[in-house]
């Protein structure tokens, strides 16, 4: 499904073609550069299962077709087997998007037989040790034995690798351990910075240097791996120089819906200050969609300052990111600084000088995702 950084580009024809529930934040991993947000401990009141159910209907009368279900971790909810078979139910093509701690063989059984159609499986590093380091936990092996079993019993499968400056050079090695498992797609999804990401950005951003290197090594098994496995490679924004088409166009076909109820036209929209987003307890979700402010805040172009107003590339790039030129400009309705015409393009500029500059002598410590009174623990089979 499109996120932060897609380069597809579609027409919803003003429907949520995308609808993604985030089921909890609530995960037992402390991945530095978690998207949920920095004070996700402050959200502890998550919908239902008949308010889930509920909200799925509702999606589905505004036309929404793919379904994806995360988090946090998606596995920590004990409905989510009975939330699959509803969605089933309903039309959706179904997505389950996990760490895998917490999936089990019986539990990926029991979401097949509920009709789950696709998983994308993150895995952060290529050893034990470094996957340790990353995420706060030893998974390493548990998410291999879950990876082969969930292609065992069929299932399409997305093996999704966070890039970050520690595991950029071990790219040859992602691609091999994915042919191994024999999955279908493998995404190079070098971090956006929101949230735990931007606490850790000068940490976390590879160099141009190690982009292009690993590039390259994309390109070469591209050639040689042909239709056996499928790669994509998402670039970082801050090394381009024309913002990426984020979400298709704020409100355009993409619809989140976070564990407290709050719906957002993107993942990370709420981190934007002075706007007040709508929960779905207080309002139906075609209001929401079509009505609300929130929503309506930067669809379309009227929205639009210069340079984007009169850009002939507007059409393209819908402006970039909202979420970015709010972090970087202080102004969710700037052009992106991402973008070469933008008056504010220094800002990204300067922190790709200081990255190119960083050494290992300098480094830093990660701020590893923690949150007060949501330690979770799973029994990991190995």
């Amino acid at each position: 499904m499109p996120k932060a950084g897609s380069g597809l580009s579609l027409d919803g024809l003003g429907m949520p073609l995308w609808l993604v529930l985030e089921l909890t934040y609530k995960c037992p991993l402390k991945c530095p550069w978690c998207s949920n947000p920095v004070e996700f401990d402050h959200y502890r009141n998550e919908l239902t299962t008949a308010e889930w159910k509920a909200v799925m209907q509702e999606g589905r009368k505004l036309g929404a077709l793919q379904l994806g279900f995360t988090g946090g971790e998606p596995m920590l909810r004990r409905d989510l087997e009975e939330l699959v078979e509803e969605a089933t139910s309903l039309g959706y093509y179904t997505n389950l998007i996990t760490s895998g701690v917490g999936l089990t063989l019986d539990r990926l059984r029991a979401l097949k037989a509920a009709g789950l159609k696709q998983v994308q499986l993150s895995i952060q590093a290529c050893d034990r040790e470094l996957n340790e380091r990353l995420v706060g936990l030893d998974v390493y092996d548990h998410k291999i034995t879950i990876a082969r079993a969930i292609k065992a019993e069929g299932f399409p499968m997305v093996l999704n690798v966070p890039v970050s400056r520690y595991n950029i050079e071990h790219t040859a090695a992602f691609i091999d351990l994915a042919a191994d498992l024999g999955v279908e797609y493998v995404e190079f999804a070098n971090l956006q910075y929101y949230n735990w990401a931007l606490l850790n950005q000068a940490e976390l951003l590879p160099t141009r240097d190690q982009i292009e290197r690993s590039e390259a090594l994309v390109r070469e098994a591209r050639e040689r791996l042909g239709k056996r496995l499928t790669i994509y490679f998402v670039v970082p924004d801050y090394y381009d120089d024309r913002p990426k088409a984020c979400m298709n166009g704020w409100g355009s076909i993409h619809l989140t819906i976070a564990p407290d109820g709050t719906a957002l036209p993107c993942q990370e929209a709420r981190l934007i200050k002075g706007i007040e987003f709508p929960n779905v307890r207080d309002h139906d979700l075609a209001w929401i969609w079509r009505e609300s402010p929130g929503f309506k805040k930067f669809r379309g172009d009227s929205w639009m300052k210069e340079p984007c107003r009169s850009c002939d590339e507007r059409g393209k790039d819908f402006g970039g990111c909202r979420c970015q030129a709010f972090l970087l400009t202080g102004d969710a309705s700037n052009t992106d600084p991402v973008c070469a015409k933008s008056p504010n393009r220094a800002a990204v500029d300067t922190l790709i000088a200081a990255v190119q500059q960083r050494s290992e002598a300098n480094s830093a410590s990660l701020v590893m995702r923690e949150g007060k009174g949501q330690t979770v623990h799973f029994e990991v089979d190995e």
